[in-house]
């Protein structure tokens, strides 16, 4: 009977989804996830794939957290997706049977025994150049003819769903193409750190260090999730240095310079920096209908070029988004045997809202730039003058102005009361800044960008509970 919980809990989150979405959502993002288990303080569900498993956790995990409070959870347990078992069966299966012509893409296992991990659409001729990204796709090509030899490490950041991956990937593809028995590898920060700590557990480690300092490519992404992880930092600059050492190719990507990743190593980001750090930027308006069109021919869908421009002009900073909202489009047209209209899209399109004064709240703001600078909300709205949070203060003074219709007054009463005088300097201040400082203003464009998709998601309305005395089905 006990074992049986986790359902009827997941089941009571699911009713309440289902009562703010559409019933095409519901069907193609719930249905298919699985409850593996649920208790007070976490929540781990099993997903179809790595691709549905990073637009569930985008688009789908906030409306399964303000569920859990809309059913008088004080706090929502920390949910954490995990590929189903079968994917990477299958995956092993396609690594593993003959090459075909019709399935170029789809490069032998990595060295050692294992998969490389590489997604067969991740190639360099599926990767739209603009402004951009140029440079890091001038850098990645010059990585992949030589490897080793050129850019190493080759250090890739930019904000989410820019491409980073993609281009990452592209190069382990392109070294496969010239060396099909070359050993490369592709696997996420906080997979190295997991499989670091199994070979710990069994007594492995050995075979771990092999298994790493033998490759001839690594692509590690999201090397910024090993901030404050000591011994994972560790373990990881050896690997570094040996294959470095060796004259084997490294490929990093992070959502940030390596100065900027807080907690890390000065000896890392050491090494970071001795390679090429590029960044990837939000693609500008051609680019993106560029990215449609592209997608669109290899999907072998029709969409009109009005159609395009709307959903380009519609979603700016994610390339995740931009690709994600095609395929909806592109699959409600089929299911409903009807063509891709204008009218189609902006109803897909309201998933994807663009944000406006009354999303983005000051609150928003004041969360993400304490995360950023690594300083409480609280001391924003607070009386301290030091100069991490006076500064921090100060910006996020200034993307409120910009991005929602609060006057200096209301936006100084939101900071602690304090005059729109004090206010108006913080706005000049970080405006002069962005002319005088790139990374100042880079770091406001990321912020921006994230502020609208964050602004831009539907979220479920807050209620209480029903029955408020009730034993809550968490406990």
């Amino acid at each position: 009977m006990e074992s049986s919980r986790p359902n009827a809990q997941w089941s009571a989150i699911l009713d309440v989804v289902r009562s703010h979405v559409s019933g095409q959502r519901f069907q193609t993002w719930f249905q298919p996830v699985r409850v593996l288990d649920l208790k007070s303080d976490h929540l781990v569900l099993e997903v179809p794939n790595p691709f549905f498993a990073d637009w569930f956790e985008e688009h789908n995990v906030p409306l399964v957290v303000d569920a859990f409070r809309e059913l008088g959870c004080p706090s929502a347990p920390k949910i954490r997706l995990t590929v189903s078992d079968s994917y990477y069966e299958q995956s092993q299966n396609l690594l593993t049977a003959p090459a075909t012509a019709a399935r170029p893409a789809a490069a032998p296992a990595g060295g050692n025994g294992w998969s490389h991990n590489l997604y067969a659409r991740f190639v360099f001729d599926n990767f739209v150049v603009g402004k951009a990204n140029e440079f890091s796709n001038a850098a990645a090509h010059a990585v992949a003819q030589d490897p080793g030899m050129v850019y190493n490490p080759l250090f890739i950041y930019g904000g989410t769903g820019l491409g980073k991956t993609h281009l990452m990937q592209a190069i382990g593809h392109a070294v496969l193409a010239k060396n099909p028995n070359a050993k490369v590898y592709y696997g996420s920060s906080e997979k190295f750190m997991n499989s670091m700590i199994q070979a710990i557990t069994a007594g492995q480690t050995i075979d771990f260090r092999k298994k790493y300092r033998n490759l001839d490519l690594l692509l590690l992404d999201d090397i910024h999730f090993l901030s404050g992880r000591e011994a994972t930092q560790e373990e990881f600059f050896h690997t570094f240095n040996a294959l470095r050492d060796a004259r084997k190719q490294i490929v990093v990507t992070s959502d940030r310079p390596p100065r900027d990743i807080p907690r890390i190593e000065e000896r890392l980001v050491s090494r970071f920096n001795s390679g090429l750090v590029t960044d990837i930027k939000p693609p500008d308006l051609e680019t993106r209908v560029a990215i449609l069109k592209a997608n669109a021919k290899r999907d072998g869908s029709t969409v009109p070029e009005p159609v395009l421009f709307l959903v380009a002009e519609q979603i700016q900073s994610n390339i995740r988004e931009l690709e994600g909202c095609l395929m909806r489009l592109s699959a409600l047209s089929r299911l409903m045997h009807a063509p891709i209209t204008l009218d189609l899209a902006l109803e897909v399109l309201s998933v994807y809202a663009r944000p406006d004064e009354t999303t983005i709240g000051v609150d928003l703001i004041q969360r993400l730039v304490a995360r950023i600078y690594e300083v409480s909300v609280e001391s924003l709205r607070g009386k301290k003058r030091t100069s991490d949070i006076a500064f921090a203060r100060q910006v996020a003074m200034y993307l409120t102005k910009q991005l929602t219709a609060l006057t200096l007054v209301d936006i100084g009463k939101s900071f602690g009361n304090r005059d729109h005088s004090t206010v108006l300097y913080a706005i000049r201040k970080i405006s002069d800044g962005r002319k005088l400082h790139p990374d100042l203003d880079k770091r406001i464009e990321e912020l921006t960008g994230e502020l609208r998709n964050a602004g831009g998601r539907r979220r479920i309305e807050r209620r209480p509970p029903s029955d408020p005395g009730s034993q809550p089905l968490w406990s």
